[in-house]
């Protein structure tokens, strides 16, 4: 365990150093673009980065998180100029990073963390693949404002896809369908079922022979992560995605209206 969470914490690590380079040299103008998220410009990306390094880095202090004070943190974020966001979230990410590197082998194993919205503690491993993916979404967010063709980085795809079975239910709403949809994803290579009842939809990882199902995806999996998270629209939807059988791309965009 303690060596998955190293590993984690080494591609945090490289996620932050190429984030801060590219924010450094970003405008004014740019941060105030719009970014992928449809809600946020590019610097309100970074100030949900930032705020959420900052409880982040509460909560591995702490041992435990503080959701009545989460609020706080956020108005003072949303509170700061686009150039104070960006330059907010340079030093509190980096500060997070800094901590988990402090880490020793034996607190990477052991520690155990309450996030307070999960039923049980957890490791720091899990807490860090969290952080990567939410960090892989976001600076999608913040790369397509300037590159309409722009991918999630390529080394944090196999971290979010770990966890993504956990929480890929808890994204999608209900869209009047029923039924099982193969899931065949390519870079790297993962098989799926997403099965989709009348209130719940559900996402495991599985052998692609043993599948039957009334509909068959393939894609990137970072095109299915996107599609997952509200991101794969039909400007930012790779060529190499098929869909086949009972349910269509539209659909599955239904299904996962974004997060």
């Amino acid at each position: 365990m303690g060596n998955e969470a190293r590993e984690a914490i080494v591609a945090l690590r490289r996620a932050h150093d190429g984030t801060a380079r590219l924010v450094e040299g970003l405008r004014e103008d740019q941060l105030e673009a719009q970014s992928g998220s449809a809600e946020w410009s590019v610097a309100q990306v970074l100030s949900h980065l930032g705020s959420a390094s900052e409880i982040a880095l509460a909560t591995l202090r702490a041992g435990k998180g503080d959701p009545e004070g989460n609020p706080r943190v956020w108005a003072r974020w949303d509170a700061m100029s686009p150039a104070e966001q960006a330059a907010g979230f340079v030093i509190s990410e980096g500060r997070l990073v800094e901590a988990l590197e402090a880490l020793s082998d034996d607190e990477l194993a052991s520690k155990r963390l309450d996030l307070g919205f999960l039923p049980m503690p957890v490791d720091v491993a899990f807490l860090v693949g969290m952080r990567l993916s939410e960090v892989a979404l976001h600076r999608w967010d913040v790369d397509v404002a300037f590159d309409p063709a722009a991918r999630l980085l390529p080394y944090l795809v196999p971290f979010v896809l770990e966890r993504l079975p956990m929480f890929a239910g808890s994204f999608a709403k209900p869209i009047g369908m029923t039924g099982a949809v193969a899931i065949e994803t390519s870079d790297p290579s993962r098989s799926y079922l997403l099965e989709l009842g009348d209130d719940r939809t559900s996402l495991s990882e599985v052998d692609a022979g043993a599948v039957g199902a009334g509909a068959r995806v393939r894609i990137p999996a970072e095109a299915f992560v996107r599609l997952t998270a509200g991101r794969l629209s039909p400007a930012h939807t790779p060529g190499a995605v098929t869909v086949e059988g009972a349910i269509s791309l539209d659909d599955l965009r239904r299904l996962f209206p974004g997060i």
